[in-house]
């Protein structure tokens, strides 16, 4: 796994780092587990836009993912693949009674590895098991927080979480946020880190490589004339000389965005430290 980085032969091109992608085995996805998805670009069912900088991008098929891993039934892993919905590499695996199914490809694996799932399976990078038969201080993902609901938690390209308590009925895992939260030692994980660690590395390089991925240009406030924005307006450059806010005048800064008191006593400590 690498970045690789180009001669700055135009002002695209000098800034520019992508992945090389060395894991990816296959281009094309196995069809029979890919369905068609319609996309809104940021509307309503109205067709006004009710979520702006959002538009375009490269037609794609969604890959449909196993979250849940077949219980105490062993695959091998065929392909890895390039997923354009998320931000890890994908798996192709074969199960041993024939069937087909898509997972989060975790960093290391190989084409041909066996995997496995369940209670009983072997303590490796790639096999899915309960909390409670994970040892401590080991790195997983794909956590489920309901029993046999599936994988939730840790599930983008190169995150991992960390176990790092267990009691007869909790299990602690620290996220990667930092939060620390308490898990049923029933719920399902997956072993180890996910793969495409070096996305975060990545630099676009282009405003249209941002367009094929379905952003649209933003436009800062301070910029815009008083009619448009609420921060608009000013004979030269201002910093807007109010609280940064929407453009229907709601501040956009501060506001705690956790709402699910239910929840609430799960939370062993906060991502926040102030609120550790």
């Amino acid at each position: 796994m690498g970045i690789k980085s180009y001669k700055p032969t135009t002002p695209t091109l000098r800034y520019k780092q992508i992945s090389t992608k060395e894991e990816v085995t296959a281009e094309k996805p196995y069809k029979p587990l890919t369905v068609g998805i319609k996309r809104s670009s940021g509307r309503d069912n109205q067709g006004h836009i009710s979520s702006r900088r959002r538009g375009g991008g490269h037609k794609k098929r969604y890959r449909i993912i196993d979250f849940k891993r077949k219980s105490n039934v062993p695959c091998t892993i065929e392909t890895i693949e390039y997923d354009p919905n998320r931000s890890a590499f994908i798996a192709l695996v074969k199960y041993a009674n024939g069937s087909r199914a898509y997972i989060l490809a975790p960093h290391g694996i190989k084409v041909g590895e066996k995997l496995a799932s369940g209670t009983g399976a072997e303590y490796k990078v790639g096999n899915t098991m309960p909390l409670k038969d994970i040892p401590l201080n080991a790195q997983i993902h794909n956590i489920e927080l309901k029993p046999g609901h599936g994988g939730q938690l840790a599930r983008s390209a190169g995150v991992s979480a960390e176990l790092v308590a267990k009691d007869e009925k909790y299990c602690q895992v620290r996220l990667p946020s930092g939060e620390v939260r308490l898990i049923l030692s029933v719920c399902l994980a997956t072993v180890g880190q996910l793969s495409n660690v070096d996305h975060n590395n990545e630099v676009s390089g282009s405003a249209g490589r941002s367009r094929w991925l379905g952003i649209r240009p933003s436009v800062r406030g301070v910029v815009m004339n008083p009619i448009d924005h609420p921060l608009g307006g000013g004979e030269g450059r201002t910093s807007g000389g109010r609280h940064p806010c929407s453009p229907w005048g709601k501040n956009s800064k501060g506001k705690k965005t956790r709402n699910n008191k239910r929840t609430d006593k799960m939370i062993v400590r906060h991502r926040q430290k102030k609120r550790s």
